[in-house]
């Protein structure tokens, strides 16, 4: 009895087989391991072989009759188990002492691997997210440099070519594909979370309709995509970057389901608080709606995998094929957004995903503040301070210097840190503003910030940088007030920062 008990409470599953392979004694955690599917009937006398899936089973062939011919390490087998694919075991095989009047010839102890495996792969994937996160975000970096450039030459040929130029409506052009080149750089860094997420008011036809040309371009020839928008749609108030998104991601998972071609609509429409009390959609509250309505004439999706769908690392795609990423991240955006989302699915007709986003109603102060912008006289952003200008990029401190010496400012260029001190040794420290690039050769920008405090701690200096203002406030190691200027940015953004960081009178602590 005490043998039993020990026998039959150890973590390990243990059988033993007979010379064909077949199982003849199982202990208890065997039973509950390579029983889990719920059949009644006894695994004795089956083939183990047959308990497993078949990429396993030639390798435990081979280790089973390498415990017959009494080898003494036989290297462990790894399986799933045939009954379902998600069931990993770890099977380690060894000879069984022989008897006359016993069939037993082989020792098999399994290890259930399932929760490791899971954990392993999660690893893994989450390995290869920030492999994939750190080279969008270093592209998207290298990017908004050229397009701060592009960007700032435009607005600086526009204030000679006014509105009713030959050359106005070709440079605006230019300027509107640069800041939509910008937005995509946005996806870029907010995938790799190196981007400052803001939420704004927003018309979502227009988002939509921005990314109809990219969406087309994605889900390719054979497919179609047809946008439908509803009559006055609601205003919502969410980060642009996040919202897009969500829309590619589930345009891109609608063309996934259509291995063989199809249709993708892409719907907005109004829901009352009387409409969406009357769906039958749990959890959703009772309120005014904007509704976002991505279908497909896919293979659609059974009940077990829509309960699955928004969880992390879960997919239907083949290993390599997809992250198990795309959904979560949708639900997690549209739950920040303080919206619903639900999947609605027939399988072999297609699914649409459903998406309720709280209407945006703006408050008296929003709309007086908003009247006030509107009415308000013209900024006066001249100036003649002086200012050192350090950027490692051409183009983008050619840019830079030329905008601020537009507007009466004294500008003195350096390409890094090391020539920005002889710089400023040359002109005794008397400046009143550093615009720093962050990320440089050599000398970075916080770096340089930790030698300038040395000689001037009251300087003020704004950054400039294509990753997020909180990533770039994490590598400054110095307690007074830096500010920031993302890029990419345009004439009238970094004219307007100078200004508000020169008049800015700091309060004594």
């Amino acid at each position: 009895m005490r043998f039993s008990r020990f026998f039959n409470d150890t973590p390990f599953a243990i059988a033993t087989l007979d010379s064909a392979g077949r199982v003849v004694r199982t202990n208890a955690p065997f039973g509950r391991i390579f029983h889990w599917s719920g059949e009644e009937e006894s695994v004795e006398q089956q083939p183990l072989r047959d308990l497993i899936g078949e990429g396993s089973r030639e390798k435990l062939d081979k280790a089973i009759a390498a415990a017959m011919a009494r080898q003494s390490e036989v290297e462990p087998v790894d399986a799933l188990l045939s009954a379902a694919g998600d069931h990993a075991v770890r099977l380690y095989i060894s000879a069984s002492e022989s008897s006359a009047d016993s069939p037993e010839q082989v020792n098999v102890y399994a290890l259930d691997m399932t929760d490791q495996r899971k954990l392993e792969a999660q690893f893994a994937q989450s390995q290869k997210m920030q492999a994939v996160g750190q080279l969008a975000g270093g592209v998207a970096h290298d990017f908004n440099n050229l397009l701060t450039a592009i960007i700032g030459f435009s607005d600086l040929l526009l204030l000679k070519h006014k509105p009713g130029d030959p050359s106005f409506n070709e440079l605006m052009q230019i300027k509107q594909n640069a800041n939509r080149a910008a937005g995509l750089t946005r996806q870029l860094l907010a995938f790799s979370r190196r981007q400052t997420l803001r939420p704004q008011v927003l018309e979502l036809p227009l988002i939509v309709d921005d990314l109809t040309v990219l969406l087309k371009r994605m889900i390719g020839e054979k497919n179609h995509l047809s946008v439908e928008h509803g009559r006055n749609i609601w205003p919502v108030r969410a980060d642009v970057v996040q919202l897009e998104q969500v829309i590619i991601n589930l345009v891109v998972n609608a063309r996934d389901a259509m291995p063989d071609g199809g249709s993708i609509t892409v719907r907005t429409s109004n829901i009352t608080e009387a409409e969406a009390a009357s769906l039958r959609f749990d959890g959703l509250v009772p309120a005014d709606y904007v509704l976002i309505d991505v279908e497909d004439t896919g293979t659609g999706m059974s009940p077990e995998v829509l309960q699955k769908i928004f969880e992390p690392f879960f997919t239907t795609k083949e290993l390599g094929k997809g992250t198990g990423l795309g959904l979560s991240t949708v639900y997690g955006i549209v739950k920040q957004t303080e919206g619903f989302i639900y999947p609605v699915s027939v399988l072999g007709e297609g699914t649409t995903f459903k998406i309720f986003l709280p209407r945006y109603v703006p408050t008296e102060a929003e709309l007086t503040a908003k009247i006030a912008a509107a009415t308000a006289p013209a900024k006066d952003l001249t100036g003649n301070e002086r200012i050192l200008l350090v950027e490692d990029e051409e183009s983008v401190r050619a840019f830079s210097a030329r905008a601020l010496r537009t507007t009466g400012y004294k500008v003195y260029e350096a390409e890094g840190g090391d020539e920005a001190i002889e710089v400023l040794e040359e002109i005794d420290y008397k400046v009143d503003l550093v615009i720093s690039d962050v990320v440089m050769p050599e000398m970075d920008g916080p770096t340089l910030l930790k030698h300038i405090r040395e000689k001037m701690p009251d300087l003020k200096v704004i950054f400039v940088s294509g990753y997020a203002e909180e990533s770039v406030r994490r590598d400054i190691s110095d307690d007074q007030s830096v500010d920031f200027l993302p890029k990419p940015y345009s004439l009238d953004q970094i004219n307007s920062k100078v200004k508000e960081v020169l008049r800015r009178i700091d309060k004594p602590e």
